[in-house]
This record gives C-alpha cells, structure tokens and sequence, in this order.
C-alpha cells in the first residue's frame, strides 16, 4: 500500500475549522486555445475539490496547465468546457464570461504594488475604493493587520522602492487579506527568491495562514516548498493537464524547518517528486518529437 493510501488529514485546529467560505468545486474542467486554429488544449478534464480554509499547492511540469487554472479561478480566463464553484455557486462555466471579484485575490510573481504608494496606502487602496471602509477604519484595520503579521506597522509609511523584495512580498499578501476574500490566489510568488528569502517568507505566510485562515490555492514548481507549506498537493500531468495524484499531507501544523529532514516528509517529497518527473520526460519526449 502507498504512502499516501495511510495519509489523513490533520484535524483543524479553531481556526481552520472556523472556516465557512472559500469551498472550491473544480468540475471536469477544461481549457482550449485558439480552437478554431491550433487548438492547443491546456486543461483536459480536471477536477479537484478544495475545502474552505484548505491550503492547496499545484504542481507539474511547465505547460501542464497550472497558471492556467489560476486565470480561470481569478475570474481572468474562460472556459471551454465543465464548470467551477465557489461555495455552491457558480463561479466559471463555458457560457459564464470572465468575472474577477474581490471574493478572490491573487498575488504573483513580480510585484504589483503602486511605487508612489506608502505601505499603508497600498493596504488600505482596495476597500477605500470599494467604498467598503470609511478611510479611519481603514487606516486602522491597515495597521493591525500590518502589526500582527511580523511588526510590519513599523514601515507603514515607506514606499515599496524602500522595501526588501521579501517585505514587498509580504506586503502584497497583507493587501490581498485586507479585502477579506474567500479564496487567495498565489501564483509563484517566491519564484525569484534565494533560499535564505523563500524559508523566511514561508515562515511568514504560514504565521499569515494562521491569523487568516483563507483557502489558498498556491501555484509553484518547488516541491519543497509545496509539501512544507500546503495541506494537499496536486500533482498535474504535463499538456494536457488533468490531475495526476491528489496526495494528503499529514505533516501537523504548526509546520517547522525540522520537518523537513523527517522520514514523513521525505518519503512524500520521493513520491512527489516521482510523479513531476514522470511528467516532465513525456513532456520533453514529446517536444523532441514536435520538432523533429
């Protein structure tokens, strides 16, 4: 029997099992670009269930789809075929057009803070200008999330040019929660980071999780980083994509640098690991073939 045929979920704890919203239901999913011409098919059938206040880590092979099914999510693609929903209603179906809202928050890669923007600014932009806070909630709301997530009230009014690329990050991740969404969308957002910057930000997105329980969908090419931080790992076959293997992790939580060398840990991370790998040679071998 497999590793993961023995793996359960560990019981939330109070926070987690207060988590009422953010249930995603990922139905036979598909996506196709340019059907009328090359009809290159990005997703294929894809489903995943994904519990409120779960945090979820998606990876595969680059072209499996991943960053596709985040557009979808956030409300920045279409579909071409099965349908999502967001806590029973419906979020994204082939006759549903496109529709970002603030229910769901995506951070990514490169930095998208305004520059001529304080900290605070940037913080409190989003419901000062849904006209959901009078701008003395705000400021305070702002400041508390700023205090409770690592003592950053102490560089409120800072630009972003005056930040480390880490504090930015972290900061992207304090505005996004500021708008209180269901479901936040991370899509490699410790890509460009050095080792000692991504263990440090892991540090702080899971103290983040902790204080704020949401659902995240967490987008990453690091298996490391996928196991350590998530509750559930996805792993994507390569184009098409559909799903691989839905593999529970058991690590408990608080989650803790150590765990990393424990035989648990490293006896997911093989299996993980084989099943990208596995992906990633059909994905090579078929691009040899293309363009031999």
């Amino acid at each position: 029997m497999a590793l993961f045929d023995k793996i359960e979920v560990t019981p939330r704890d109070a926070a987690t099992s207060a988590a009422i919203d953010g249930a995603l239901s990922i139905r036979r999913v598909s996506k196709v670009y340019d059907p009328d011409g090359a009809g290159v098919v990005a997703v294929q059938d894809c489903s995943v269930e994904i519990a409120p206040g779960e945090f979820v880590a998606i990876v595969g092979p680059s072209g499996c789809g991943k960053s596709t099914l985040l557009n979808v999510l956030a409300g920045f693609d279409t579909l071409t075929a099965g349908e999502i929903l967001l806590d029973g209603n419906p979020l994204a179906s082939v006759s549903r057009p496109p529709q970002p809202g603030p229910d769901r928050v995506v951070v990514f890669q490169h930095g998208a803070l305004f520059p001529w923007k304080t900290v605070l600014e940037n913080i409190m932009y989003g419901p000062l200008r849904q006209k959901t806070m009078t701008n003395a909630a705000a400021e305070e709301k702002a400041l508390d999330l700023l205090r409770r997530c690592g003592g950053l009230d102490t560089v409120a009014s800072s630009y972003p040019a005056q930040l480390s690329s880490g504090m930015q990050r972290r900061v992207e991740i304090i505005r996004a929660l500021m708008n209180e969404p269901k479901v936040l969308l991370l899509d490699e957002p410790f890509r460009a980071m050095d080792s000692v910057s991504k263990a440090t930000m892991h540090r702080h997105l899971l103290e983040m999780y902790s204080l704020c329980r949401k659902t995240i969908v967490f987008i990453t090419h690091d298996l490391e980083e996928a196991i350590y931080l998530a509750d559930t790992v996805i792993v994507m076959t390569t184009r098409p994509g559909t799903v691989k293997k839905v593999l529970k992790i058991s690590l408990p939580r608080p989650r803790l640098p150590q765990m990393m060398s424990s035989h648990e840990y490293l006896e997911i991370k093989r299996q993980v690991a084989e099943g990208v790998h596995e992906e990633a040679k059909k994905a090579f071998e078929r691009g040899e073939r293309e363009h031999a």
